[in-house]
């Protein structure tokens, strides 16, 4: 009588730690999921994993960098961390950062798109491109760290971005921290960053032995 009165505390106590446990793991999930914080977080955690075999198969086919791309997930609230280096060996984030979109037709240099931001390729419109992108040419930019990068097009969605003078850059008044639930300021379509993040960008890229994939989409 005594052993099984023995064994069945037992197995309440494993039920109760397992619960513990796995309430916990729970409660840090969800955590993760609220804070915006990106950084060092795995694959599936996110529910990227699409979107990573889909630009490893883009850049092996047009001859692209293939140990790292550029993933800007437009879709989420502009004053959290969208813009990831994004890891194509691992399935790691290895950097994240704010990032801009286009104003459209609000006031330039405001938030009041920070939820849900207009996309458009036509010239003039003020607004950011969805699709993907290969970055090209090193230049001289009149903003943040006085560096910038050409952007080509490569869908139907963006194909327009070189016409539009659409590049990506710095800008003194991006953070280099989450400022949620502000917004990031609004451009005119351009992908800008902080000065900080673009000299890790910089790096980054100047550093690639083939062009990278930066890939702007609405998860």
């Amino acid at each position: 009588m005594t052993k099984v009165f023995l064994g069945l505390i037992c197995l309440l106590l494993s039920f109760l730690l397992f619960q513990g446990k796995n309430t916990l793991l729970v409660s840090v999930q969800k955590k993760l999921e609220s804070s915006h914080d990106f950084k060092k977080m795995q694959l599936d955690t996110l529910g990227y994993l699409t979107k990573h075999i889909e630009a490893l198969k883009f850049c092996n086919k047009k001859g692209l960098n293939k140990s790292w791309c550029i993933l800007a997930d437009m879709g989420r609230h502009s004053g959290a961390y969208r813009l990831l280096i994004w890891n194509l060996v691992d399935s790691f984030i290895d950097y994240s950062f704010l990032v801009s979109h286009g104003c459209g037709n609000k006031p330039w240099g405001m938030d009041l798109s920070k939820k849900k931001g207009k996309f458009s390729n036509v010239p003039e419109s003020h607004c950011s491109s969805l699709g993907k992108y290969r970055i090209g040419k090193r230049g001289v930019s009149q903003w943040g760290i006085k560096v910038n990068y050409l952007l080509h097009g490569l869908d139907s969605s963006n194909n327009n971005a070189l016409k539009r003078t659409i590049v990506l850059h710095s800008w003194e008044a991006i953070s280099d921290q989450e400022i949620y639930p502000a917004g990031t300021p609004e451009g005119w379509g351009c992908p800008a960053v902080s000065n900080r993040s673009m000299g890790v960008l910089d790096s980054l890229i100047q550093s690639a032995k083939r062009p990278v994939l930066m890939w702007q989409f609405v998860q």
